[in-house]
């Protein structure tokens, strides 16, 4: 079996390494996009295929020539920094495919830009096939960042992004067709008018900078309640901080919210571990496209909403959780905490709010029955009472917390 993906940048051949040239040179099969494969020299006779929009039907075409010929992916800089070699690494196995990189549009980019990959205050980030909301996640003050983009359109995309966001002197440099006879960089700022006079293969790279009276959203739990859209029912964000301490998202962690509302506690799961997932599952068809918008706005669109009933059989729906937060519908019945219980994978954790007594009841019973912590939550806050003030008590929460 012979599979190798070749990364290749905007100086084509000529900055390829001789074990990439050789590679090439014995390929019988090159599969690349238009752009790559013009940069091979116009006598190439070997046989070639374009990718398509399908990118899994043409892994399929070539698949069974690997067992037999010389095969010969290119790709863009590094396969594995967000590119294609993911894909076929996924397909075909570690064993089965070699991959030999060029340098990342990242490397590039902050070799251009004078900053170091391993500073801590730079993100590298891909909307190249993610939304560009992805991005509002990594916006904070005084943070770095490198986008990898999507198209011509992107760098004025990521310009509007930050002006809505408050970073309006945020300064940006579009750099163009990297290390290649194109190559170009527009210096500006956020508040400018960017346009779209660039090539499609740009990276952006963006000093993050706050305007002064903006109040930017912290990554740890319990944002303000006014962060999030929503109808007036609200777990609030004292109660928000407890209840995401109790699940404890880990990285690959899946985190099902039943019940859950305008989304808050599913959110701020991805936003706390970057890396974890989430469902959201909420019958009200209004709060569930308010969860999809407030996934939006917060920077975490990868939020999947299921817009039904929380199902007491969960036949097809993959992977399984590892923390179950129930937020809503404890008081329809006993079965709801049952079939959670035997829906987590083994060593995984459920947390359940409860308000009003009927659900507190079931919280009483699950407890009695399965152990865990059974915590009281209540709130205070001062206000006004006439002249003077007063602590003013929210309604006591009650939360059951158990590892199966």
């Amino acid at each position: 079996m012979s599979l190798t993906v070749i990364g290749i940048g905007d100086d084509g051949i000529d900055g390829l390494s001789a074990r990439a040239r050789a590679h090439l040179a014995d390929a019988e099969l090159i599969v690349g996009s238009p752009r790559h494969l013009a940069m091979l020299p116009t006598h190439n006779s070997r046989t070639h295929i374009i990718w398509s929009k399908d990118l899994g039907a043409d892994i399929e075409t070539f698949a069974p020539r690997i067992q037999s010929e010389q095969v010969v992916v290119l790709a863009s800089g590094d396969p594995l920094m967000y590119g294609i070699g993911n894909r076929l690494l996924g397909h075909f196995g570690a064993d089965n495919v070699l991959v030999l990189p060029n340098a990342s549009a990242f490397s590039l980019a902050a070799a251009r830009m004078g900053w170091p990959l391993s500073d801590p205050m730079l993100s590298c980030v891909s909307i190249h096939g993610l939304p560009l909301q992805s991005l509002a996640l990594h916006i904070q003050p005084g943070v770095k960042l490198l986008v990898l983009s999507r198209d011509n359109e992107s760098p004025a995309q990521i310009a509007k992004m930050l002006c809505t966001m408050g970073y309006n002197d945020s300064p940006m440099s579009i750099l163009e067709c990297m290390d290649g006879d194109r190559e170009k960089r527009t210096d500006t700022v956020a508040k400018d008018d960017i346009g779209d006079a660039f090539q499609n293969l740009n990276t952006v790279a963006v000093q993050c900078v706050a305007n002064a009276d903006l109040q930017p959203l912290s990554h740890s739990p319990g944002l303000p309640d006014d962060a999030f859209a929503h109808d007036g029912t609200i777990t609030k964000r004292e109660v928000r901080a407890i209840t995401l301490a109790a699940l404890a998202p880990l990285p690959g962690d899946m985190l099902w919210d039943i019940g859950a509302g305008n989304g808050t506690i599913a959110i701020e799961w991805l936003r706390v571990e970057r890396r974890a997932h989430a469902l959201a599952f909420e019958k009200n068809s209004v709060r569930a496209d308010r969860i999809c918008a407030n996934a939006l706005a917060l920077g975490v669109p990868a939020l999947q909403v299921i817009p039904e009933h929380f199902p007491l059989s969960h036949d097809g729906i993959e992977p399984r959780p590892d923390a179950i937060f129930i937020g809503g519908g404890l008081a329809t019945g006993d079965a709801l905490i049952e079939s959670c219980l035997k829906t987590l994978k083994p060593g995984g954790r459920i947390v359940a709010n409860a308000v009003t007594l009927e659900a507190q009841a079931r919280l009483m019973a699950a407890h009695a029955a399965h152990g865990g912590e059974l915590v009281r939550i209540a709130i205070a806050r001062a206000d006004a009472v006439g002249p003077l003030r007063a602590m003013k008590s929210s309604i006591d929460v009650l939360q059951w917390r158990v590892t199966v």
